[in-house]
């Protein structure tokens, strides 16, 4: 842990800032990749039910969410969104409720629950691989003074006992989740805390790391570490343990793909040769090295590159009229392009 809480202290923040392995025209894009990737992920272990390209493109069009599932995904990107504007806030009981009320919205049987401490006890927690009754919650009496310990230790920086920082973020992740203050989506809004105080404590490469994919697709391993804490008298020590390793591996997940962006970057610049072409069409071309059935929209490219529907189009018109790319038509209205008569011949000119 000591090891871990080091290496991240070097790599996740501070000075790393500086020479960031984030470049500094990629940031937005990978940027907004990230965000939308937590978002799904962090749904899916709560049920959501759809396919990762479905997701992403109903949050990059901003289609209105059609089922549950969907709604969730839309919910848990805003929340993330919130978060970031307001990473520096103190968290106060209101905060708290707030951010339950974006994670919840139009997702549980009574709309009222959204943002509201749960007022009963009829709340258990099921063991999800063997679906035993593995936690029963405390009582509801005590969430209000719950919620309020819990904005102090979030807030709190001058403790009489040292606790590092993200091991300290761990903890509160737990903590909500012990106690299930809520009627549900506990798990989405204690990630989502987790998330914000470690944006909060400097750590801003977490912004671009999709931590709950890494839960998602070791969920087993993320049960077992709440059910040792409580078969062993409340260690903390399995959970702590667990999410340090959810966030190295994340971390190795990051440096991956971004080594793989660059690569394929680089291999998109041999295009720039020819003179008169910008970067996004060097990579456009690429595209056709990749898959020549390729067919491109001016959608996919506003989606791929995060630019306007008119730098997308003359992306695209300066391809057309060098003969790289040729149109289709999918209806009298939609355009498609695929690669044109001379892409080939250019392709051997550069010997590619």
């Amino acid at each position: 842990m000591q090891r871990l809480c080091h290496e991240f202290d070097l790599n996740f923040g501070g000075t790393w800032e500086g020479r960031s392995l984030i470049p500094n025209d990629s940031r937005e894009r990978y940027l907004v990749s990230s965000l939308m990737e937590e978002a799904i992920y962090s749904s899916m272990m709560e049920g959501a039910v759809t396919t990762r390209k479905v997701a992403k493109d109903m949050l990059r069009r901003k289609i209105t969410p059609k089922d549950k599932s969907q709604q969730m995904i839309h919910n848990n990107y805003q929340t993330i969104q919130f978060i970031v504007a307001n990473k520096y806030n103190a968290l106060t009981p209101e905060l708290v409720m707030h951010i339950h009320q974006l994670m919840t919205d139009k997702t549980l049987d009574n709309p009222e629950d959204a943002g509201r401490l749960r007022t009963n006890d009829n709340v258990v927690v099921e063991n999800g691989i063997t679906h035993e009754i593995v936690h029963h919650p405390p009582t509801y009496k005590v969430l209000s003074e719950f919620i309020n310990d819990l904005c102090n230790y979030f807030n709190k920086n001058d403790a009489r006992v040292f606790v590092h920082p993200i091991i300290r973020g761990i903890i509160i992740h737990y903590m909500l989740a012990y106690m299930h203050p809520f009627v549900d989506g506990n798990g989405r809004t204690a990630r989502a805390l987790f998330y914000w105080y470690m944006l909060k404590e400097g750590y801003w490469l977490t912004e671009y790391m999709s931590i709950s994919r890494v839960i998602a697709k070791s969920k087993k391993a993320y049960e077992k570490a709440f059910l040792y804490v409580a078969a062993d008298d409340r260690d903390l020590g399995y959970f702590i343990s667990y999410n340090m390793s959810v966030l190295e591996t994340s971390f190795k997940q990051l440096q991956d793909y971004i080594k793989r962006k660059q690569e394929e970057k680089v291999a998109a610049n041999i295009f720039l040769q020819i003179g008169d072409i910008n970067e996004r069409q060097a990579q456009i071309l690429k595209m056709f090295i990749d898959n020549p059935k390729e067919v491109i929209t001016v959608r996919n490219l506003q989606d791929k590159f995060l630019i306007s529907p008119t730098t997308a189009k003359t992306d695209i018109i300066g391809l057309l009229q060098r003969g790289l790319l040729s149109e289709i038509a999918f209806n009298k209205v939609k355009r498609g392009y695929i690669k044109g008569e001379q892409f080939d011949e250019l392709v051997n000119e550069l010997d590619i």
